[in-house]
């Protein structure tokens, strides 16, 4: 995902990504933050969708560069900022894009309330309006329209899905609780095979880009503060976050911290 407001800017940053080979790019047209907003991106482009236009406009033409390869551009954006009205603002926002070439938007069903709240509540407390998104995936066939905003297990995104929705992004609750979601999409969304039987068998998989990038310099907290919720919702996983949040912030933490931190989970596996 990127930000900005630079159609220039972006199309470098798309050439840039490039050898990575991504499937998909996306512009955020969504986020809420005092600093995204002085910067002149995020949710406040709302307001200027014809410089939203140009800015994807830019991104297509780097991406088509990269011939069959080329990643996928897209928009994630919310229904509308502050006294906009969203069942006039959300159409025109992507009627405009559209009109660039962009085929998939993932739309935040919330209005951003840029002045008065915080961007943690710019996550909560504007209500969501499923049925606007709804009705804006009815008229624009021809599009792809994905929901996101509140969509908290796999059960709920498929449900979205049999609704008619071309997605439903699932946010914090993938990060909080990342065995329950990601583990289990493969097989129950896409009818794959799970990656890994249970999170004792992830955490094993991490181990060697751990060591990784412990070699490069990176402390061990950086890594597993985003790892506290792996077993949420198991007995132990208390005491794995607890010997996490106490001993991974220590200079010269290692592996050895996942081990003690893990052993409660393997005493009752």
């Amino acid at each position: 995902q990127l930000g900005g407001s630079d159609p220039h800017g972006l199309a470098e940053a798309v050439r840039a990504a490039a050898p990575w080979r991504y499937d998909e790019i996306n512009l955020n047209v969504g986020c809420p933050s005092d600093r995204v907003q002085s910067g002149a991106f995020g949710a406040c482009l709302m307001r200027r969708p014809a410089l939203v236009a140009d800015c994807v406009s830019a991104m297509l033409e780097a991406a088509a560069e990269q011939g069959s390869g080329a990643p996928s551009i897209t928009v994630k954006c919310r229904i509308g900022v502050d006294d906009q009205n969203p069942d006039e603002a959300l159409p025109h926002f992507v009627e405009t894009v559209a009109s660039a070439g962009v085929r998939r938007f993932i739309v935040h069903a919330r209005m951003a309330w840029l002045k008065g709240l915080s961007p943690k509540e710019n996550r909560d407390i504007p209500p969501l309006d499923y049925a606007l998104v709804a009705r804006l995936r009815d008229s624009r066939p021809d599009l792809e329209i994905a929901l996101n905003g509140g969509v908290a297990s796999l059960a709920e995104a498929e449900a979205h899905l049999a609704d008619g929705f071309a997605g439903a992004m699932i946010g914090r609750a993938a990060y909080h609780e990342p065995f329950a979601v990601l583990g289990a999409a493969e097989a129950r969304i896409f009818g794959g095979r799970a990656p890994f039987e249970d999170p004792i068998e992830a955490l094993e998989a991490m181990k060697p880009y751990i060591a990784r990038r412990l070699g490069r310099g990176v402390r061990l907290h950086q890594i597993t503060r985003h790892m506290l919720g792996l077993f949420s919702g198991r007995p132990g996983a208390r005491a794995w976050r607890r010997v996490l949040s106490a001993e991974a912030v220590r200079p010269g933490a290692g592996l050895e911290v996942l081990d003690r931190a893990v052993e409660p989970l393997r005493e009752r596996a």
